[in-house]
């Protein structure tokens, strides 16, 4: 498996790589039902996915990793090498996202292992995320990674309830 960061091009994302992470992400309707980022889950649009990317991407610091294997995109990782909070050290993972037809293989541990790897070759010795309280398919997942709970908070998009977990690097 190999991580490419997804660059825009001219300021615009290209087009293939954009519909082929369209495909990821509406393949994952439960998780964007529970989320609540897309209107309708059961419709989530290229232009919707081009529009979360891009804000994404707005922020400093912030990589959208692509997952492949064997040329096939399995996975997505949103990161943010530094939180807007000035007391938090830690760079964060945002978002990981695997394709829904390869669920239960091991691409979402590995994603999370070579994210992991990229922030420790940085000189980094933590890594955090927040997880959906109403989500524990995966609190179970992050938890079995090394992942603890360091507390409850809202995000701060949405105000939705979150656990606040970290993994030492």
């Amino acid at each position: 498996m190999i991580l490419e960061t997804l660059a825009p091009t001219d300021g615009a994302l290209p087009g293939p790589v954009l519909t082929e992470v369209t495909a990821l992400y509406a393949g994952n309707r439960a998780f964007f039902e529970l989320s609540g980022d897309f209107p309708d889950p059961d419709r989530i649009t290229v232009d919707q996915v081009a529009r979360a990317l891009a804000d994404e991407l707005a922020t400093e610091g912030a990589e959208i990793l692509l997952a492949r294997s064997e040329g096939r995109l399995v996975g997505l990782a949103a990161t943010l090498a530094h939180h807007p909070s000035p007391d938090d050290p830690d760079p964060w993972i945002g978002l990981l996202l695997v394709d829904a037809g390869s669920h239960r293989r091991g691409h979402g541990r590995r994603i999370a292992a070579l994210v992991e790897d990229r922030f420790r070759t940085a000189g980094r010795t933590g890594l955090r995320l927040a997880v959906l309280e109403d989500n524990p398919r995966a609190l179970a997942f992050w938890t079995a990674q090394g992942y603890a709970l360091l507390r409850r908070a809202p995000d701060r998009e949405l105000g939705r309830p979150c656990l606040v977990l970290r993994k030492a690097l």
